[in-house]
């Protein structure tokens, strides 16, 4: 990555149109992101610490536990930092770190999305020929191949924005590093490294979403067949929760990168609750929505009750 940049730090400008706001919103993300971190970490314990939980369904939930922690973490602290009324400034190599590992752990995790969709297509559609096909090496695979595409998705889009030359204005109009808010301030010509943005994120989006639907059609037809209305329902069960996160994912992505002309504060909004809040959420569908998390909660929460009145 060539650096010819005179620039040795940025100031991150916050949520736009939110001035005077900054108690209320530490309050409220300092909330949000403890909270996220809590319960994923609390899914993660669960699935753990029970034998019962060990199959591939289960081990692709406790990564994406441990994505839904360290997503956040990529943005949140800082901005809570100057929110609190410390300094706004971060260095241009942390910037450069911040939107690497945003689009790192955020497209790795839109490839998980698309293993796990792979995972109950396996299991609704080839139920007696599951424990071959989604054997731990085959797991494993799917996972390394996860990392790697969020690696290479990072790398382009990394290299392509700070390749750049920076020089003079050093205002983020943003509450972090990311492409749309770091590329206005190049001093040369910033259109191919846009369109390449653009790109990348629109057809990688675009091929998980499909890898999705194509699993979730297949799916739904094998549903459909199934005679007795139990059995639909206890098949319909095991995929709503991952359904629901996925539109909880995939919804914001579209709406931030897609649009030409984007409204900031709406911009804003839509990244806030692609960062912090369905990290969040994804922690209560999946621990209220499925009932062996929520039993092996319950085993978690009453050794800890037990160790401490011991």
């Amino acid at each position: 990555m060539r650096n010819h940049t005179e620039i040795t730090e940025f100031i991150l400008l916050g949520l736009p149109q939110t001035q005077g706001l900054e108690t209320v919103l530490l309050v409220i993300f300092s909330f949000i992101y403890l909270f996220t971190l809590l319960g994923n970490l609390l899914v993660l314990t669960a699935i753990v610490s029970s034998s019962s939980l060990h199959t591939p369904m289960y081990f692709f939930l406790g990564l994406l536990s441990s994505f839904d922690m360290l997503f956040p973490s990529v943005t949140c602290p800082k901005m809570l930092f100057y929110l609190s009324g410390q300094s706004h400034a971060i260095s241009y190599k942390g910037c450069a770190a911040q939107l690497f590992f945003y689009h790192l752990l955020g497209s790795a995790e839109g490839c998980l999305y698309s293993v796990m969709a792979y995972d109950r297509f396996v299991a609704i559609c080839h139920p007696l020929r599951y424990t071959l096909i989604m054997r731990p090496g085959v797991c494993v695979s799917l996972v390394t191949g996860a990392w790697l595409v969020g690696c290479l998705h990072a790398t382009i889009l990394t290299s392509f924005t700070f390749q750049l030359s920076y020089c003079g204005h050093n205002r983020v109009d943003y509450f972090f590093c990311d492409i749309p808010a770091v590329l206005p301030l190049a001093c040369g010509d910033s259109s191919v490294a846009q369109k390449v943005g653009s790109t990348n994120v629109g057809f990688l989006a675009l091929i998980l979403w499909l890898s999705v639907c194509i699993s979730y059609t297949c799916i739904g037809i094998a549903i459909w067949k199934i005679r007795s209305a139990e059995g639909r329902q206890k098949a319909f069960s095991t995929c709503s929760a991952h359904l629901t996160a996925i539109l909880c994912a995939y919804g914001p992505v579209i709406i931030i990168y897609l649009q030409p002309t984007p409204n900031p504060l709406l911009h804003a909004l839509v990244q806030i609750l692609n960062n912090i809040v369905s990290p969040m959420l994804n922690s209560l569908i999946y621990s209220l929505r499925n009932r062996e998390v929520k039993s092996s909660l319950k085993t978690v929460f009453h050794n800890v009750v037990l160790t401490f009145l011991g």
